[in-house]
């Protein structure tokens, strides 16, 4: 079954609440997007890949065969995809894989959304214009990785806020390309950490920073 293409753009903004209940351990009200879904992969036959970002240009951490089974854990808006079920910006984040894969490639026998909103315990970004920055943020020990891509002559930098406004702070990764930074960052267990990834020229003074992705927010677990 085909899905409309309809559906995939529906319900970006509405399930924000659902979220919020879930990092508060609120109960879902009726009617409640699921907290996790099922799919299966459907291509043309080829493995598909799963990107660190919701970014066609994002680095494939891995491939998801042709027919397997995943379990999606909440899903984005990120780059256009033309795929098995037509074209949009919609991208599912599975867990199991450790990345996102374009919705476009995933049979879920609904016409609906199928999964809440991602932000919380799934944050991970690529800088705009398909610029060299990527990052991610590890929840289970609250460390920063910073992933520098393609030697385009800036460094790739995570821009973060804390809870309550402080920041901010900065995560650099000017090693070049081909190069990560892991770094432990410090957020009091069960605090928030809003962030963005960019890049720039290194200082350590306040750099100018380009091509910011969107904001994501995550927290310490």
């Amino acid at each position: 079954m085909k899905r409309s293409n309809l559906r995939r753009m529906a319900g970006i903004g509405l399930v924000l609440a659902t979220v919020g209940a879930l990092a508060v351990g609120g109960a879902l009200e009726a009617g409640a997007l699921p907290v996790a879904a099922t799919g299966t992969v459907k291509t043309a036959g080829d493995p598909l890949n799963v990107r660190r970002a919701p970014t066609a240009g994002a680095t494939a951490v891995k491939t998801v065969a042709n027919g397997a089974a995943v379990t999606i854990d909440c899903q984005i808006t990120g780059s256009s995809v033309t795929g098995t079920y037509g074209t949009s910006m919609l991208w599912d984040y599975v867990p199991a894989l450790g990345g996102y894969i374009s919705d476009t490639y995933v049979y879920t026998g609904s016409d609906q959304r199928i999964a809440p909103d991602c932000g919380v315990g799934s944050g991970s970004g690529q800088c705009a214009d398909a610029c060299a920055g990527e990052g991610q943020y590890r929840s289970s020990d609250s460390h920063f990785l910073v992933y520098d891509t393609d030697a385009d002559g800036y460094s790739a930098v995570v821009a973060y806020w804390l809870k309550g406004g402080a920041g901010p702070f900065y995560v650099w990764n000017s090693g070049g390309e081909g190069t990560k930074v892991d770094k432990a960052v410090s957020v009091p267990h069960g605090g928030w950490v809003f962030y963005k990834v960019c890049v720039a020229n290194y200082t350590t003074a306040k750099p100018d920073l380009k091509s910011c992705s969107d904001g994501i927010t995550d927290f310490a677990a």
